[in-house]
């Protein structure tokens, strides 16, 4: 049946396309990644200003209580008490009062270690509400709070109000809470740097030190550029990164790759799906998503089929079978919705397994789950004659870490041991790359800023997307890339961009039947 679909395909010269792309979560802080921002040169401005701040800082390194104050700490200090928690005042009095801003606080690598700022911000940043689509933003730099902080005196009284007087109703909990009950404490177990003392009043500690964070970001925004400038850029840069990056992401997929015969996208939302089906995408495609969807963490591996293509629809979902066949005994690091595989028949007859992951960070899940993948097709006596096309954000590395990540070329090797190839053929370049990005210095985690003269050096920028698919069924009949949604790729830009809205490059192939007389 195979054969003999492929050989009806090489018949009527028919080929097929496919795209992938990770089309990446939504990132709650615009700053958190250096973006190109050609339109407003004022970006670059405030960005090298924070960055010099935080590098070089000279005499603005003052101490913490001339930018939160001592009347803030007291106010903050009534309100902790009145909810019952033990008092903080002798680690302000004694040391946090007097540490400079930069060298004594935001670079200081025990309070990361400790998690005294970085974890309350990642409780409190941006908060899901029952009942809403939009979430609520603390009042901060680093996420998509929109109100006026062009003063601390402004942003003190919003976030005060935020912390103890805001009741917030989360999705799958009961009633109401306010926001500070939602802090966790941290236990010395997990971050063995906290002391002993500290994990005791760990929920007022953290949330003065979130203060203190959140008290600094803004004065340093305020201090490197008038506040009407910044503020209007980054409402700019929250509605294109943020608000809008589904519609964008849509647009580009509808516009430029509605012709696509599959397309596999990674780090997908329920929201992402939903919005899809109410489109002309959903009209042309059967969009298919894991049955068991991760609703939690919200990142899905998801599957589009063209329905021109593949008139019946997908068949079957086999992604259970597929986690069932990594090797006994072998943790392999694969989250609930990283992993799709279905079935489904084209209109020439052709059995396909169409198979959608996302890799883990490092790229170690991504030999096993297509080892799994291979395993699960062969051990079904159903599945042996289907051929696989598999879109995937491998998560590989041009300089891995060995042990540590996964190598591209490795990644190669592994691929053509099962008879497969890839878009970018059997040894992919290793600098081919389909992601460039770097984190800013707005952003909690200052060991991993980079300079902007260091972006390319020390950020992420690597060959991470691949296409795979039997080098006896299919050969490549052109490959691209795209990182601007016009189906180009400029490689010295770093992405997203306002218009692009992922942090990973678009992959897309043309296929053509190898031809009846060479599939066996």
């Amino acid at each position: 049946m195979a054969r003999n679909g492929l050989a009806a395909m090489a018949a009527s010269r028919r080929k097929l396309q496919i795209s992938t792309w990770n089309i990446a979560a939504i990132n709650n802080n615009p700053f958190e990644y250096w973006i190109t921002y050609d339109e407003n040169p004022e970006y670059e401005k405030i960005m090298t200003g924070i960055e010099t701040f935080l590098e070089n800082p000279g005499t603005k390194d003052v101490p913490v209580s001339e930018v939160f104050t001592e009347e803030m700490f007291s106010q903050l200090g009534k309100r902790m008490d009145a909810v019952g928690w033990d008092n903080v005042r002798s680690y302000w009095d004694s040391d946090f009062k007097k540490r400079k801003i930069i060298s004594g606080f935001m670079k200081d690598p025990l309070l990361g270690s400790k998690r005294l700022a970085s974890m309350p911000d990642r409780v409190t940043n941006t908060i899901n509400v029952a009942g809403s689509d939009e979430p609520v933003c603390r009042p901060t730099v680093i996420n998509m709070y929109d109100g006026d902080l062009s003063n601390l005196n402004l942003w003190w009284t919003a976030w005060e109000k935020f912390m103890f007087d805001t009741p917030l109703t989360i999705p799958m909990k009961d009633g109401p809470i306010p926001v500070y009950k939602m802090l966790q404490p941290i236990k010395k177990s997990k971050y063995p740097d906290i002391t002993s003392e500290e994990e005791k009043v760990s929920l007022p500690l953290q949330t003065m030190c979130g203060a203190i964070f959140d008290a600094i970001l803004v004065h340093m925004m305020n201090t490197v550029s008038a506040p009407e400038t910044w503020q209007i850029l980054k409402k700019t840069m929250v509605e294109n990164l943020n608000k809008q990056k589904v519609p964008h992401t849509l647009d580009i997929l509808e516009n430029v790759y509605g012709m696509s015969d599959i397309i596999t996208l990674q780090e997908v939302s329920a929201s992402f799906v939903d919005q899809a089906r109410k489109r002309s995408l959903g009209q042309k495609y059967w969009i298919v998503s894991p049955g068991a969807m991760d609703a939690v963490r919200d990142q899905n591996s998801v599957i589009f089929l063209l329905k021109e293509t593949f008139p019946a629809g997908p068949s079957a979902e086999i992604s259970a079978l597929v986690e069932k066949s990594f090797e006994d005994g072998v943790d392999v690091p694969v989250a609930k919705g990283d992993i799709l595989a279905i079935t489904a028949t084209d209109r020439d007859g052709i059995p396909f397994v169409i198979a959608s992951f996302h890799g883990d960070t490092n790229g170690l899940a991504t030999k096993p789950v297509l080892s799994a993948i291979i395993k699960a097709m062969n051990s079904d006596p159903g599945l042996m004659a289907h051929k696989l096309v598999f879109g995937l954000d491998a998560n590989t590395y041009e300089k891995a870490k060995p042990g540590k990540q996964q190598d591209v070329i490795e990644w190669g090797k592994h691929y053509v041991s099962y008879d497969l190839t890839s878009c970018w053929g059997d040894v992919p370049n290793p600098s081919n790359y389909t992601t460039f990005n770097s984190r800013t210095y707005l952003q909690p985690q200052l060991n991993k800023a980079c300079k902007k003269s260091d972006k390319r050096s020390n950020g992420d920028v690597n060959p991470k997307d691949f296409i795979l698919f039997g080098k006896r069924d299919f050969k490549v009949a052109s490959t691209w890339k795209d990182n601007t949604g016009e189906r180009k790729y400029i490689e010295s830009m770093a992405f997203p961009t306002l218009k692009f809205p992922s942090d990973h490059g678009i992959l897309a192939t043309v296929l053509e039947p190898m031809g009846s007389s060479s599939v066996n």
